[in-house]
């Protein structure tokens, strides 16, 4: 980690910050899920650096990038990528996407078809799934509950959070778990403001994705967001898509099987 670099590019009137491995090597972008930050890749950029320029991101709201009042929804996320990717003039990367930094690559893919080499979805929102995306929006509860926890999280020290984590996810190893306590305090509390993202028209921009892409789906009785039957809906829209399904994972696959995840998207970036 000592080669790595920061740096920061300045989108959409924000500063967006990154971290980079660097070298002469094809670059390999990376978006991590919400409340998380760049750094939480950590363990998989310290596996993939040695054939990848990686380059982690931070989200508006998460890590050092500027957290504006409002703006978190994914068409404002994809915008904020495809900034950086055009900014460091990255020639059509790969990028591998965590929860809402999968549905931030989705939405990128369909709105911006040139910018994206391939597609690696980890466990994202299925927001394609207009039934659920109508419930996640109507349900107040749900979102009065994201706020209280990110609220618990930051007055935990690090060492409570670690501790914590480590008794709720006891398959994640030690490498994991300081850098998602650090991202939690990091995290800005304008990602929780209540606040209408803007309308996405899913049917029509899935369905320009073109590039090769990959579902990484887990266990939904251990946590992971997309059913089988999400995955019929998405197929429907993007017909070549690949499908890869771990046993044993939640929501944060290559947290909870990281050797057989990290197999899985070898494989794809090997042979796309």
């Amino acid at each position: 980690m000592t080669l790595w670099h920061t740096g920061d590019v300045r989108v959409n009137e924000l500063t967006i910050h990154y971290t980079r491995t660097g070298g002469a090597k094809p670059p390999l972008v990376l978006a991590h899920g919400f409340s998380d930050d760049g750094l939480c890749w950590t363990p998989v950029t310290q596996a993939l650096e040695a054939q990848f320029d990686v380059i982690m991101v931070d989200a508006r709201g998460h890590g050092r990038s500027d957290a504006p009042e409002n703006g978190y929804g994914p068409l404002e996320h994809a915008n904020d990528l495809a900034g950086v990717i055009t900014t460091l003039e990255l020639n059509r990367p790969p990028i591998l996407g965590h929860s809402m930094g999968a549905i931030t690559a989705l939405t990128l893919a369909g709105t911006h078809p040139d910018l994206a080499g391939a597609l690696l979805l980890e466990d994202p929102p299925p927001w394609w799934d207009s039934a659920t995306l109508s419930a996640a929006s109507a349900d107040e509860d749900r979102w009065a509950g994201m706020r209280a926890w990110v609220l618990q999280l930051k007055r935990q020290t690090r060492d409570e959070l670690i501790a914590a984590q480590r008794t709720a996810t006891p398959t994640w190893s030690d490498a994991e778990l300081g850098p998602w306590a650090d991202a939690k305090h990091r995290l800005s509390l304008n990602v929780i403001n209540r606040s209408a993202p803007t309308e996405i028209d899913w049917q029509t921009i899935l369905r320009r994705v073109t590039c090769p892409t990959l579902l990484i789906t887990g266990d939904p009785a251990r946590g992971a967001l997309v059913t089988p039957e999400h995955v019929r809906t998405l197929q429907h829209l993007i017909p070549h898509l690949r499908i890869a399904h771990i046993t044993g994972a939640g929501h944060s696959i290559r947290r909870d099987q990281f050797e057989r995840y990290l197999e899985v998207v070898r494989d794809f970036l090997a042979g796309r």
